[in-house]
């Protein structure tokens, strides 16, 4: 199963829309996971149209309308692999083990909010990603996302794509 793993897409106000290259990925998903700060339901509704499975949640940017139509967590099971989505896990400091705390039913979490991409794996076992943002690349050299494998249990392939 193909991920496409996106966050802080802040869409209108950081960009008009998506990269090519996101549409592109979106097209190839089989899952579509996004971790909040949409800023417009518009791209939700061009996710949801274009996307075979969308995964994802609201952002601490996200208004009344956003906020009505995704929970502040979404949770699946992809290939026997327990996925969380969530916006914020606060500071960077000790999250691994904090938020492995905070989600022990979890196998892989993704979030957003700082812009700033991750991939590490907590003591217990847990993976936590942040793809970055496609839009903003704030203090980072690049604007970035995310794409991942899911297979029998096992995540694979997580690679971090630059724009």
């Amino acid at each position: 199963m193909r991920l496409l793993l996106l966050a802080d897409t802040h869409v209108p106000t950081r960009a008009r829309e998506l990269p090519t290259a996101v549409w592109d990925e979106v097209d190839s998903a089989d899952v579509v996971i996004h971790a909040g700060d949409w800023i417009s339901p518009g791209l939700l509704d061009q996710l949801e149209a274009r996307s075979r499975r969308l995964l994802a949640c609201w952002g601490n940017n996200d208004g009344d309308e956003l906020r009505t139509r995704l929970p502040e967590r979404a949770d699946a099971t992809l290939e026997g692999l327990r996925f969380t989505v969530v916006h914020e896990t606060g500071a960077s400091a000790g999250r691994d083990e904090r938020m492995a705390r905070q989600y022990p039913d979890t196998d892989v979490l993704v979030f957003g909010h700082s812009h700033i991409p991750w991939d590490a794996t907590a003591s217990t076992g847990l993976r936590l990603l942040n793809p970055g943002s496609p839009t903003d690349r704030r203090r980072q050299p690049f604007c970035t996302y995310m794409t991942a494998t899911a297979a029998n249990g096992a995540l694979k392939d997580v690679t971090l794509h630059r724009l």
